[in-house]
């Protein structure tokens, strides 16, 4: 069932049937209710996520100021990378904003497979990349909309 899922999702499409069933020993299926947070920022990075269905919005809390939601993630979507690539705490918290259903995989599981099966790993980890670089275009352009609103609010 899980190397099914997997296939459905845009980070491992072209992954051949070995390749998705090493995977599909290393996932697990959760999910959340609208509402549920699945990690706060600042929590230790253990899991990256793969959204079967529904929806997760990612926010930043910034020290001086309220939280502001940098991504929305729905089906097909990742989250949580921090776990894959080593680091200690989320940036960040994900919330259900409709319910979800997610596979999780262990950010230290994964790099090892990825060190253990290269093949797999590098298609994986580019994949990965690209999700990451799509991520900071977008939130790169939220921010800056947000910050011409309020010179255009402070400047009335």
């Amino acid at each position: 069932m899980t190397r099914k899922l997997l296939a459905s999702s845009p980070l491992f499409q072209g992954l051949d049937e070995g390749e998705l069933d090493l995977l599909s020993g290393y996932f697990q299926q959760e999910h959340y209710a609208t509402g549920d947070g699945i990690f706060a920022q600042g929590d230790r990075a253990k899991n990256l996520y793969v959204v079967l269905s529904g929806v997760v919005e990612i926010r930043y809390k910034p020290y001086d100021g309220e939280a502001l939601t940098v991504a929305v993630v729905r089906e097909g979507g990742v989250f949580g990378w921090s776990a894959a690539l080593g680091r200690r705490e989320y940036t960040s918290c994900a919330v259900c904003t409709e319910s979800c259903h997610v596979l999780s995989i262990e950010g230290s599981l994964l790099r090892k497979l990825c060190e253990e099966h290269p093949k797999t790993g590098v298609i994986i980890l580019e994949r990965l990349a690209e999700v990451i670089a799509e991520r900071l275009r977008s939130t790169h352009k939220y921010v800056v909309a947000m910050l011409q609103e309020g010179m255009r609010v402070q400047g009335g």
